[in-house]
Formats: structure tokens, sequence, C-alpha cells
């Protein structure tokens, strides 16, 4: 595999670094298990989750929170 250096992907086109972007993203979205998930991110999730099922009610569906966000 050629290297890329930041000169070189100075020099590319907007639209030639998106496409670099997505495909490095690609790449990474081939091998998920090799993406380590840090101890904090399971811990908060963990947490959140133990709120919901205290009180499911607390929390607001998708669909609202998109639309506050959007609206």
């Amino acid at each position: 595999m050629k290297s890329i250096t930041a000169s070189d992907i100075a020099e590319m086109s907007l639209e030639q670094r998106i496409q670099l972007v997505e495909d490095i993203w690609d790449s990474i979205a081939q091998i998920p298990e090799a993406v380590e998930i840090p101890s904090w991110h399971k811990q908060e999730l963990e947490k959140r989750l133990t709120a919901y099922h205290a009180d499911p009610a607390e929390g607001s569906p998708w669909r609202d929170v998109k639309k506050r966000i959007l609206g």
C-alpha cells in the first residue's frame, strides 16, 4: 500500500478528501471488533440503562428529541 502524506492530502480536492475519509471509515467498519469501547463508555451506558429501567417514562422518544434538536 502506498503511503499518503499530509501534503498529499492537502493537494487533493475536497471531493477526493471526502472520498478518502469514507474509504477509511468503510475499512474500519469491516472489523468492528477491532475498535475497543472505552470502559467509561460501557459504564455510562450501564448507568443510563439502569436509570431507564428504574423509570421508563422519564426519558423522551428519539422522534421527540430529534424534533427538539431540528425544531
